[in-house]
């Protein structure tokens, strides 16, 4: 009997049934069994924290979707947590997905460095947390945030 034989013999010898022939087939790695799948909301959600992370970044959507947003964020039920994913849109396939935001950025930034910050912070993030490869990062600017402008995703006071 060869010394691989033997290793083979004892590697399977608490196992029964299909464990035992997988692991005699050479079944591999445990962690490599099996399918993950990570739905396009997860993937959003990871970009827009991402996005918020950069300096420069104001906000995330369009002004009116910020709006409608601040409003459905404030009724009861209105689904508070899709501030996240507020301007951000991903497709996601089996190892790759693709990556569409649209940001307000501050007045007297370089929309270009904050563009090319937010690509390798939101690259990163997502690429570290689900191992997908990101294959573009495409960034709309809506709007720049003026120092003097009212910042409309503040809900206004309900009293005086």
């Amino acid at each position: 009997m060869s010394e691989t034989t033997e290793r083979q013999g004892t590697a399977t010898e608490g196992l029964t049934g299909a464990k035992a022939q997988s692991a005699r087939r050479g079944g591999g790695d445990p962690g490599t069994r099996g399918r993950t799948t990570i739905a396009d909301g997860v993937v959003e959600k990871i970009t827009g924290m991402a996005a918020r992370d950069v300096v420069g970044v104001h906000a995330m959507g369009s002004g009116m979707s910020r709006t409608f947003g601040a409003v459905r964020d404030r009724v009861p039920g209105g689904g508070g947590n899709k501030s996240v994913t507020r301007g951000v849109k991903a497709e996601v396939g089996e190892k790759q997905t693709a990556l569409d935001l649209e940001i307000v950025v501050e007045y007297g930034v370089s929309i270009a460095d904050v563009a090319r910050d937010v690509r390798e912070n939101v690259v990163a993030a997502v690429e570290r947390m689900t191992g997908l490869e990101v294959v573009e990062v495409n960034i709309a600017v809506s709007d720049v945030k003026l120092p003097d402008e009212e910042d409309e995703d503040q809900p206004e006071p309900r009293i005086q």
